[in-house]
């Protein structure tokens, strides 16, 4: 039996028939987040999921600095004796050995000193006979223990001179086998010799043919450049986070970036209070001599480990120019979120914004669900 609804009833339904479609149809139309991504069961054995918490990360420290010579293995060299420079053997950049002769200078001190040392010598040969021959008088009874006594205090007078001549040639840069040489000719030699007191580079080269030197004058910076510092200073509110012994690398501008690989020797226990810095430094290695004195360098120090809410490196995914990470909102279902990223340290990185800890992520396996995100985004 065919039924014939009324006009107004037939109305009626149709219009409450109609929300509920624009609905669905609304529902159907409503794009889904393109940041949201729900894990397919090949996805969940590709993934491995891990709550954030804590890792202890070390910074990197860039400070500029610069190369010293070690303070070790640098002689600073003067005249041992007020003179003349008569002879130059060296030049700047040369390479020396220990011992060789820099300079020669003319010095009329060193003469005077050594006329005292021959007299004292003579009077040692001339007290001792007087005392021996006082002796015989005095078993000869001829003289009395006093006379014997007054020569004697005479020869310990003399020996007393002569040691007191020898020490001051010593103290005038002479050796032991140049006073035997002058005692034994009883001739002066008015020349010093200015000597390199360990093997390396002439460095500095203060002085001129002619030029009248003091012993207070430096003439000479001789440098062993096969071990050299890097020095550096960091900034006081940082000080705490360096200590010695921590690794450090060393970049060289002029040298093309080159880096090199040492630790940290030294972190003075003051502050520098005009520049408000900490100086630390590190030994290098420059058996080929490429590093120069003086060239600019950038120190990246290791910090001590402090503990800061991390990530492991798989976590993070780049997108747009930015960084990302896969945070759970449901089970199952992951929404990348832009986290602002710190430190790395092996293979953790520290995230100074954008994540709390407690909050579950992808930590491994973030590559295979962004891919599968932007799969779903081309839908």
């Amino acid at each position: 039996m065919r039924i014939v609804l009324p006009g107004l009833l037939l109305a009626l339904l149709l219009s409450a028939c109609k929300p509920a479609q624009e609905e669905n149809a609304a529902a159907e139309k409503e794009p889904q987040d393109p940041n949201v991504v729900e894990l397919t069961p090949v996805l969940q054995n590709q993934v491995k999921i891990a709550a954030v918490g804590e890792a202890e990360i070390r910074d990197i420290l860039r400070v500029p600095g610069s190369i010293q010579v070690d303070e070790q293995r640098v002689a600073r060299i003067g005249a041992s004796v007020t003179g003349r420079i008569t002879d130059i053997n060296v030049i700047l950049g040369q390479d020396v050995k220990q011992g060789q002769v820099l300079a020669t200078l003319n010095s009329t001190e060193l003469a005077q000193n050594q006329l005292l040392y021959i007299k004292a010598s003579q009077q040692i040969a001339l007290q001792t006979k007087a005392v021996e021959r006082a002796r015989q008088l005095f078993e000869a009874d001829v003289i009395g223990a006093a006379e014997l006594q007054r020569r004697e205090a005479e020869l310990s007078a003399a020996k007393a001179d002569l040691y007191t001549a020898k020490e001051q040639l010593h103290v005038l840069g002479m050796s032991d086998k140049s006073i035997a040489q002058i005692a034994n000719s009883g001739q002066m030699r008015s020349y010093s010799n200015v000597d390199a007191r360990l093997a390396g580079t002439v460095i500095s080269r203060k002085v001129n043919l002619g030029q009248v030197v003091q012993p207070a004058e430096e003439l000479f910076i001789v440098a062993d450049l096969s071990r050299v510092w890097a020095v550096a200073e960091v900034p006081e509110q940082q000080a705490e986070l360096v200590q010695e012994g921590e690794d450090v690398d060393i970049e060289i501008p002029a040298l093309g970036n080159r880096k090199f690989t040492g630790k940290l020797i030294f972190v003075a226990d003051v502050v520098n209070p005009l520049t408000r810095t900490v100086t630390v430094r590190t030994d290098l290695d420059n058996s080929d001599e490429a590093i120069k004195p003086d060239m600019l360098v950038s120190m990246l120090v290791q910090s001590k480990a402090v503990k800061q809410v991390a990530v492991p490196l798989r976590a993070v995914v780049r997108e747009n120019d930015k960084d990302h990470v896969f945070v759970e909102i449901a089970p199952n279902k992951f929404r990348m979120r832009e986290v602002e990223l710190g430190s790395k340290y092996q293979e953790m990185v520290s995230v100074t914004e954008g994540l709390e800890q407690g909050e579950k992520v992808i930590a491994e396996g973030a590559f295979h669900v962004n891919n599968e995100r932007k799969r779903k985004e081309l839908e």
